[in-house]
């Protein structure tokens, strides 16, 4: 397991102690769970379905319905 060290604001230190103290957990023990909840909650918000990443742009054009399938809509594309 690495060591890091960082430095809180003395509030946070005794939610932090006050805390560990309940919980019968050391601080250490605290902060990796904190840590690893915001990472996965993280990552769970940038992995979705492609609507879900683009929601904000689906229906915003306005055009034929029937793009996608319509063969007529491509007639002399490309020339």
């Amino acid at each position: 397991m690495k060591t890091i060290s960082l430095k809180v604001p003395e509030s946070l230190f005794a939610v932090l102690a006050q805390t560990a103290e309940k919980r019968g957990e050391s601080k250490s023990t605290i902060v990796r769970e904190a840590i690893e909840s915001y990472v996965a909650d993280k990552a769970s918000e940038q992995n979705g379905s492609c609507l879900d990443l683009s929601k904000d742009l689906a229906g915003c054009i306005e055009g034929p319905e029937d793009l996608s399938s319509n063969k007529e809509w491509m007639r002399g594309y490309g020339q």
